[in-house]
């Protein structure tokens, strides 16, 4: 797939979009847009919040959106230039007007009874309030132009002007740009970071080439504490890899200690500090008279020292410390990106253990971490029943890794993604963060949903790694097609929300979630031991009318309580984010008909169909164990034997095993050995065992 197709099919389903919800193209287009960028992990998460209006000298202001970003303090404000015409080029003009109204509405915000004139409980008097409330706290303002016209090659720059001493960074995203990031092989927006813009040239490092591999090199650098604060002025929380965001969320974002050294004793910071760590991916090195620097990375991300990076930029901020004569060491691990997932599963490892003195989990949750592969694996094998009236069978697409679905696409000759795009329908892709959230509503977590992509999925990541490593075949054939019919229900009530007369066009994901999970807690309340039949929507690929019904009610009276005008917090969004909110709404008292039983199953009988689906995805995991066995030679297995015999690594059971594999291709260990053996091998690889 090419830029152009992509285009046409973004696109395409912006109106099919704006058609199923009812809320315009314009919004589709800014969600949507705003839908890849968080995945691209361009920005955290995105509320929706249009505003539009003429100040008294008619100068005119809007805003589509924003989004907060409470690790670095960026407030980033979304303005959208939608036609839906063809063949648009967008010019300077056009955005100097676009930044100039963004500019516009922050002035109105934070210097005018605006927040007087806007209806209250309204997305847009959240975003008032939000600013007013932060207005201290703000760093850097970011503006986000969202384009359908093809941006002019005579922009090269955009600066907006500061607003009251704070900085503003303006970006321009069309569709081609969208492309470029979001289809990438990494699937998320590339770091490009020329060290020599920030410190003459570059950064002292000495390579540790006796510690080189083919998969990574690794430098040990010194980087001025200057040269750290301005990277992650400039790049804000884009430069910590997730797993670092996952852990600053939980604390505060300057430590004290660190603070204090930065203050009273800022020559010593190098002797006390534990430096960072990061990875990158085309590091480049040049020899200079005063030794060997790096002058420039590509995709560079800090995985340990997210702290130390923070508080140097934000002690610099709040204190005006003055970090000159402050040095960090850093470790920076160059990654052989020839093969994605390999060189993805790298950074999952350094991460985790450069983090485990931290007690950081694997909350990052990787594309490679085997949940995701297992369910990729269920959505490309199993068929989906066919709907009323088709006449073929389709699958639903999981990306584990961003950009997935348009990849597949991109080598096909046109009649085989005509094929492909007949089995797999650009309606049926599941991110990685859908299937966070729909779980997490039906586990009743509403006010985790309700805090953004990003911090839903780290939530839900913590929960389904803790879960794998205890039982894995639970998240069997049963789990993906559950999962499946949860993704319908959701996209169902979506679409039926902005069509009901209450509706007033905000607040639309809060609703759906409180909506969703208050349905699962007024089941168990009013059915005991008995459950919704997901079952039955997954082979019906549709919501029994019984269920619409009742979300309708629910959705409503959910609406009028989390806009209650005696909620403890003004701002809405903020108040669906408390557990005090989910707490509120479970008080709703809605009555489920009779007749709803019949859309329910028993929990014994679900039970047994869970134990089958164990059992079969044993099974099945048993021949993936086998098929990873025979992936390695006879002789492979002989040097693990010599290695266990020497270190007293083997229990009976896994020496029969190996002894087994040591006789391939004559003798093959069966499915429960395959198991055993791979689980020897990684406890051997964690040993010094290489195979």
């Amino acid at each position: 797939m090419d830029v152009q197709e992509f285009r046409k099919d973004f696109l395409e389903n912006v109106k099919a979009e704006a058609a199923a919800t009812g809320e315009g193209s314009c919004a589709a287009f800014v969600d949507s847009m705003a839908q890849y960028l968080v995945e691209a992990e361009v920005i955290p998460d995105f509320t929706p919040a249009f505003y539009t209006n003429t100040t008294k000298t008619r100068k005119r202001y809007r805003v589509d959106g924003y989004i907060f970003d409470e690790f670095d303090f960026t407030m980033n404000l979304v303005i959208a230039d939608y036609d839906g015409n063809e063949e648009r080029v967008f010019g300077k003009v056009a955005a100097r007007d676009s930044i100039q109204r963004l500019s516009v509405f922050v002035d109105q915000a934070l210097n005018t009874r605006l927040y007087k004139e806007i209806e209250m409980s309204t997305p847009c008097a959240d975003l008032v309030d939000l600013l007013r409330a932060e207005k201290d706290k703000i760093r850097k303002y970011r503006f986000l132009v969202f384009t359908d016209a093809d941006v002019s090659d005579t922009i090269r720059t955009l600066e907006g002007a500061d607003i009251d001493g704070i900085p503003v960074e303006a970006q321009i995203w069309d569709i081609d740009r969208l492309f470029r990031v979001c289809c990438s092989d990494l699937g998320r927006q590339s770091i490009e970071i020329d060290f020599r813009n920030y410190t003459p040239d570059g950064i002292p490092c000495l390579e540790a080439s006796n510690a080189a591999t083919a998969d990574y090199n690794s430098y040990l650098c010194i980087i001025p504490g200057e040269t750290l604060a301005d990277i992650y002025d400039q790049y804000g929380s884009q430069l910590l890899e997730g797993n670092v965001r996952s852990f600053l969320s939980t604390k505060v974002a300057v430590n004290k200690k660190i603070r204090e050294t930065i203050l009273k004793c800022p020559s010593m910071f190098f002797a006390y500090n534990n430096g960072v760590s990061a990875t990158a991916m085309d590091v480049q090195v040049e020899d200079t008279p005063s030794g060997r620097r790096i002058v420039s990375a590509r995709d560079f991300q800090i995985i340990n020292g997210g702290q130390t990076t923070a508080s140097l930029s934000n002690t610099r901020h709040k204190d005006k410390a003055d970090l000159r004569g402050i040095y960090v060491q850093m470790k920076l691990t160059e990654i052989d990106e020839s093969d994605v997932d390999r060189s993805t599963e790298l950074i999952r490892n350094i991460s985790r253990s450069s983090n485990s003195q931290n007690k950081v989990t694997d909350a990052d949750f990787f594309s490679t971490h085997p949940f995701h592969v297992r369910m990729e694996q269920h959505s490309r094998r199993i068929f989906a029943p066919a709907e009323a009236g088709a006449q073929y069978e389709t699958k639903w697409f999981y990306e584990r890794a961003k950009g997935q679905f348009f990849q597949a696409q991109m080598r096909l000759t046109p009649a085989k993604k005509k094929q492909f795009l007949l089995q797999n329908p650009k309606n049926k892709v599941i991110t990685k963060t859908d299937l966070a959230k729909v779980r997490n509503t039906w586990a009743e977590m509403p006010q985790t949903v309700s805090k953004g992509a990003q911090t839903n999925f780290m939530k839900f990541a913590e929960i389904i790694d803790q879960e794998w490593s205890e039982n894995d075949t639970r998240f069997n054939e049963r789990y993906y097609t559950e999962t499946v019919a949860l993704v319908i229900l959701f996209k169902h009530l979506e679409a039926l929300i902005p069509k009901q007369s209450w509706y007033e066009q905000g607040y639309r994901a809060n609703i759906v979630t409180y909506s969703l999970a208050l349905l699962h807690r007024l089941i168990k309340k009013q059915f005991k031991n008995m459950d919704l039949d997901l079952q039955s929507i997954w082979l019906h690929q549709s919501v029994p009318l019984v269920v619409t019904k009742a979300l309708e009610t629910i959705s409503e009276q959910v609406f009028y309580k989390i806009t209650d005008e005696d909620r403890q917090t003004i701002n809405v969004t903020q108040w669906c984010k408390r557990d005090a909110c989910w707490k509120s709404v479970q008080e709703i008292e809605v009555v489920l008909p009779p007749e709803f039983e019949s859309v329910l199953i028993s929990k014994a009988e679900a039970k047994a169909a869970e134990r089958e689906a164990k059992s079969d995805q044993k099974l099945i995991s048993g021949a993936e164990a086998q098929a990873k066995v025979i992936e390695h030679t006879a002789g492979q297995w002989k040097a693990l034997y010599s290695f266990c015999v020497q270190k007293k690594l083997m229990s009976p059971d896994e020496l029969a095993a190996v002894k087994i594999a040591c006789q391939l291709p004559a003798k093959l260990p069966n499915p429960y050995q395959s198991q055993r053996l791979l689980a020897l091998l990684e406890r051997a690889e964690s040993e010094g065992f290489r195979m």
